[in-house]
């Protein structure tokens, strides 16, 4: 893989402490919120070979202690692995099972929650929060969610989902307080379906 240029490395957030304290609030508010749209990586530059959210995202939870892994996919992609070692230090690892957090292409890889670590009885927050790169995210009615964090019901469009999907995430949730937590980001925007949630009228 070629090496990224020095302007390219150089390229995260503008303020490294002001930018990565925001993207690390906007995340968490996306967790505790699922359903509702963030947006992220404003303090980005144009250089950064990854969407603006996901980026964010990655420079501002993954540090050296913070296994990464990337699909084959998004490995195989020029500057990503480079950006993200230069400005995080986070080992990238070659197992989805080994990963804290994972960065995925549903537009061309396929999807397996149960390959990913879901945590232990005694740490179930060791499990994989994966990081799910899409064309869109909008509100809508193709997924309609229910669970902590929601009045009633929350509504969202996830462009593309995998047709396993609802299946899949009938079985993660079937496991909580264990299984994985999934921020789907598409540009600048960004939306959570935590573990807890289920999807209703589907199978979740």
């Amino acid at each position: 893989m070629s090496a990224l240029s020095p302007l390219s490395l150089a390229s995260g957030f503008a303020n490294p402490v002001f930018d990565s304290q925001s993207a690390f609030r906007r995340t968490m508010e996306a967790l505790s919120r699922p359903g509702q749209i963030r947006v992220l990586g404003d303090g980005l530059s144009a250089e950064t070979p990854l969407a603006p959210a996901a980026a964010a995202i990655i420079l501002a939870m993954c540090d050296f202690e913070t296994p990464l892994y990337l699909s084959p996919s998004i490995a195989a992609t020029h500057g990503v692995a480079e950006f993200l070692r230069f400005h995080t230090d986070a080992p990238v690892v070659r197992e989805p099972a080994h990963a804290a957090f994972a960065l995925i292409d549903l537009r061309v890889d396929a999807l397996d929650l149960s390959g990913f670590a879901q945590g232990t009885a005694e740490y179930p927050d060791r499990s994989t929060t994966v990081i799910a790169l899409c064309d869109s995210v909008e509100a809508g009615a193709a997924m309609s969610l229910a669970g902590p964090g929601i009045a009633g019901m929350s509504e969202m469009c996830i462009t593309p989902l995998p047709e396993v999907f609802a299946a899949q995430w009938a079985s993660n949730r079937a496991s909580f307080p264990l299984g994985v937590d999934i921020l789907f980001a598409a540009g600048d925007r960004v939306v959570a379906l935590p573990r807890s949630i289920r999807l209703v009228g589907r199978a979740g």
